[in-house]
């Protein structure tokens, strides 16, 4: 992993010069809790400004990229760096939480995120999340091997808006998704096992055929709309 960053490094600093004002590794990768069949290498570049000369030094390294499994960097400014964490609170906060300095000046430890519409970003989030759940599954029940890997594919993505339930509630659950798992169950009353089971074959620790995708689907759309609850209950 180190030597295809660093070669990213160098050929972001090629292409863009004194505009590069930092490299950021974000995500599993950056927290050691990377999988190589499900996850990706999430980069952040931070330039001095984007315009469309920078769009085009920046293709081919991008294309490049995306060759490597993984999509292509995120594209900011450093003005929109220090302004916009209000409306992405969660994913400022998960960069913030978990990233690696790769070049260049630290941009984010010290960011401070508006929370004035944090919980508002969860809730939306979730409910998001779960209608594009039911809207795709709807289209492969009859399909058990495409139903498992929607299911396989999705875990993770609830495992962070867990994780920001919780933080919600105060309580700090960590990065791993097994330990998010655990408390969702210890606050929002889940059900562990079809999200456990979900990760058990991610870890290679069951074979996919091991589980009913139907079964775990509804089990796993109980326990997300009783965390959507939880969460919406912090409104009132």
């Amino acid at each position: 992993m180190d030597k295809l960053l660093a070669q990213l490094v160098e050929k972001l600093q090629k292409a863009f010069g004194d505009r590069l004002v930092s490299v950021v590794l974000y995500g599993s990768a950056a927290a050691g809790d990377h999988q190589a069949k499900f996850s990706d290498y999430n980069i952040l570049c931070v330039l001095s400004e984007i315009t469309p000369r920078e769009l085009g030094a920046g293709e081919d390294i991008f294309r490049w990229w995306r060759e490597q499994c993984s999509p292509a960097p995120l594209l900011l400014t450093e003005h929109e760096v220090a302004t916009s964490s209000d409306c992405f609170a969660i994913e400022f906060l998960d960069i913030q939480r978990r990233h690696r300095l790769l070049f260049g000046k630290d941009v984010i430890t010290a960011l401070v995120v508006d929370n004035s519409f944090y919980r508002a970003q969860v809730e939306h989030d979730l409910r998001a999340k779960l209608l594009r759940l039911r809207q795709k599954a709807g289209g492969m029940l009859s399909n058990p091997d495409l139903l498992r890997r929607l299911l396989l594919d999705s875990v993770s993505t609830f495992c962070v808006l867990f994780r920001h339930s919780l933080l919600l509630t105060g309580v700090e659950a960590g990065d791993h998704k097994r330990d998010v798992i655990s408390r969702s169950q210890e606050t929002f009353g889940i059900d562990t096992a079809p999200f456990l089971t979900l990760l058990d074959v991610r870890d290679e620790k069951r074979k996919p055929r091991d589980f009913d995708p139907v079964d775990t689907l509804s089990a796993c759309m109980k326990g997300i709309s009783q965390v959507i609850d939880a969460v919406d209950q912090l409104a009132k």
